[in-house]
């Protein structure tokens, strides 16, 4: 039997013999879900068919694979916003996709969605990261300009398809064809007429590594992706926005008194200000002000989450639909805020921009992360003999976008304390990110 490790696209699925997951008796562990969400039971299998679990639905098997990768234990130790040496709590990459994953089971059972693809699309969405963040991804994209560029999205999909090598007859996780959908849709169709402004040059990596998996068919690119799937694409907005509003509070970018006069966050500020007044157990300002911003951030999610229930409520009931194609075809995303709601967290969200992520403190370390990223890709590829492990023998024989793409897909794996730790040892410097 050809598998996904011998070359052979992974949307190739001829010459089975190993019987697939679907159908399949109803498990233990299936849930009932609405008829316009994703059935576990009804999944389209996997590129390598593989036996059912007795124990676990197909989507329950991929969360399961997803959270024992190499590449999800590694995001521990990378950047979300501020380096994890700036302070122990902090959110790294690893607690971001377990807040994510939090919120996203809870919007997919208020909705009767499969609570387990959610949460598997939620863990998963984020492991293709680089170290140090967007500033990480901003060095590799540059350094890769000429063979294709770098895109964590795109690099996540790697990750899963190829780059994780656990299991005796196929490389990477061998998901089922949902779980790959739903991440190479994370942002919307990637083609067509519902695609954002210049998706397919935004994507072309992503197209491109679609291409070469033979998936481009079985993932049809312009349609939206399943309910479960935006469900986890919006628990990501509603997840990041509130807690790098929580480290930035911790790192004093900004105050309490600044939230209170920014959009969405400020009526919010003004309620747990009053609930809070209204109790003695405040053991002085800072405990207050701590006190303060939590009963403001569990408030905004509650509200958050409750709008975009309410608002997919509404657009369910208007489209009537009677399967998951029919949300695939809506046209629209289904699940999402309400117009109103999305206004005010655009504003929230430029209010962090500048505040926060483009706070003269936090670009000051990113820069000093790009040039350690930069100068990495660089010693590698002109010395391939110093990439550490003997990888500089496995590159030397590869034309120059291969081996380049080599040692991108290296970089991407380093944890941010590994990353200073090569560069440390290539350049005989430690560069000092504060």
């Amino acid at each position: 039997m050809r598998v996904a490790g011998e070359n052979v696209a992974i949307g190739d699925r001829s010459s089975q013999d190993v019987p697939n997951e679907a159908p399949v008796p109803r498990r233990p562990g299936a849930r009932r879900v609405v008829a316009w969400a994703l059935e576990a039971d009804a999944s389209r299998g996997r590129a390598v068919p593989e036996p059912p679990c007795p124990m676990r639905t197909p989507f329950q098997r991929d969360r399961d694979r997803i959270v024992h990768a190499t590449a999800f234990r590694r995001l521990t130790y990378k950047t979300q916003v501020f380096l994890h040496h700036e302070g122990d709590h902090f959110r790294t990459r690893l607690t971001h996709s377990l807040e994510v994953a939090q919120i996203a089971r809870s919007m997919a059972r208020q909705l009767e969605l499969d609570e387990d693809l959610a949460e598997a699309l939620s863990l998963a969405h984020d492991v293709g990261h680089p170290p140090f963040g967007h500033a990480g991804e901003r060095a590799l994209d540059l350094a890769m300009r000429a063979w294709g560029g770098f895109d964590h999205n795109a690099h996540s999909l790697r990750m899963v398809t190829s780059l994780e090598r656990r299991y005796a007859r196929f490389d990477g996780l061998n998901l089922t064809f949902e779980t790959l959908e739903g991440l190479a849709k994370h942002n919307g169709p990637l083609t067509g007429p519902h695609a954002a402004p210049n998706a397919a040059e935004r994507n072309r990596e992503l197209l491109d590594l679609i291409g070469a998996l033979g998936l481009t068919q079985a993932l049809e690119l312009d349609r939206f992706a399943a309910a479960e799937a935006q469900v986890a694409a919006i628990a990501d907005d509603i997840a990041y926005t509130n807690h790098d509003i929580d480290d930035a509070l911790r790192a004093g970018l900004i105050s309490i008194a600044d939230l209170e006069g920014a959009p969405m966050a400020g009526a919010f500020v003004t309620a747990a200000r009053a609930v809070l007044e209204g109790t003695a157990i405040a053991r002085g300002p800072i405990d207050r002000d701590r006190r303060l911003f939590y009963e403001v951030n569990r408030r905004m999610i509650t509200a958050m989450v409750d709008d975009v229930v309410k608002e997919t409520r509404v657009r369910v009931a208007a489209l009537a639909p009677q399967n998951a194609d029919d949300i695939r075809n809506a046209g629209m995303a289904v699940v999402a805020f309400p117009e109103a709601s999305r206004v005010e967290l655009d504003g929230l969200r430029k209010f962090l921009f500048y505040r926060v992520y483009r706070a003269p403190r936090v670009m000051r370390v990113m820069h000093k992360a790009e040039e350690v990223v930069a100068a990495l890709f660089d010693r590698y590829l002109n010395s391939p003999a110093d990439l550490p492990g003997g990888r500089g023998e496995a590159v030397l024989g590869l034309e120059p976008a291969g081996r380049a793409r080599r040692i991108a897909d290296f970089i991407a794996g380093m944890t941010d304390r590994f990353a200073l730790a090569e560069y440390a040892r290539l350049f005989d410097d430690t560069i000092d990110l504060h």
